[in-house]
């Protein structure tokens, strides 16, 4: 069941995390993660800094960061896990990720609010939390209200509540991006059919794929900009009238 053993970890979070994995690694789970994978390199690539923490279930390998020195992988104690941990209590000091990407984090999580506040206690300000998440207003998401395998367990967040949370948590919404559209069939023959929808919705970026991509920035503190004060309204200068004086009086 367990590759090893994490004894004082919560029972219900290790089954979720192990039923999360076993989708994953089967043929519908590894074509949503491809089109992640691609769509993360992509986003990454303008991203700099010391660290990278990533989260999640899935077993693919973590997507790449050109300009980033270190990535770092967090979650239940299995293969190609660096640093086991639950949800809630990441070994890591405030601030101390220039990126972390929640993959699927949300979607089997026992408490999405706390996981996504350890998430956003760890990024550093001004640096980034990605968040990839299973997009219920899709054939998928309906797919998983029917499912007899791992993708029942997905909570499929909607992404403007999670955008709401990050809110809250002090992060700005930069991009949101989806991906994925082809519908939830494994065989390779259907896939080919409907590669097509990949073409159309990917270019349009239709709020119709299978998972969504959120990028938000973590504000800084002490940086707003200031509102600068209203000035009392100044009353206009009316001309005088001046009695006019004649030279013969002034004479007189």
């Amino acid at each position: 069941m367990f590759e090893q053993p994490f004894a004082q970890a919560d029972i219900d979070w290790l089954e979720l995390q192990d039923q999360a994995r076993h989708w994953l690694a089967g043929p519908l789970g590894q074509l949503l993660l491809a089109d992640q994978q691609r769509l993360l390199e992509t986003e990454l690539a303008r991203f700099f800094g010391g660290y990278l923490v990533h989260y999640g279930p899935e077993i693919a390998a973590l997507p790449s960061a050109t300009q980033i020195q270190r990535s770092v992988r967090l979650g239940a104690p299995f293969s190609g896990v660096e640093i086991a941990c639950e949800e809630q209590a990441w070994p890591l000091s405030e601030h101390a990720a220039d990126v972390v990407v929640l993959q699927h984090g949300l979607d089997f999580s026992l408490s999405p609010h706390g996981l996504l506040r350890e998430a956003a206690r760890s990024v550093r300000p001004g640096g980034h939390l990605l968040i990839v998440g299973i997009n219920p207003w899709s054939s998928w998401g309906l797919r998983h209200l029917i499912a007899r395998d791992g993708l029942r367990q997905a909570r499929c967040i909607a992404p403007a509540r999670v955008t709401d949370w990050l809110r809250l948590l002090g992060f700005a919404l930069e991009k949101r991006r989806f991906g994925c559209y082809r519908p939830p069939l494994s065989g390779s023959g259907w896939q080919a059919r409907l590669a097509g929808l990949e073409r159309f919705g990917g270019a349009g970026q239709i709020p119709g794929g299978g998972f969504y991509l959120l990028v938000a920035r973590k504000l800084v503190v002490g940086l707003r900009p200031l509102r600068q004060p209203r000035r009392a309204a100044m009353g206009k200068l009316l001309p005088m009238p001046v009695a006019k004086v004649s030279r013969r009086d002034s004479e007189k």
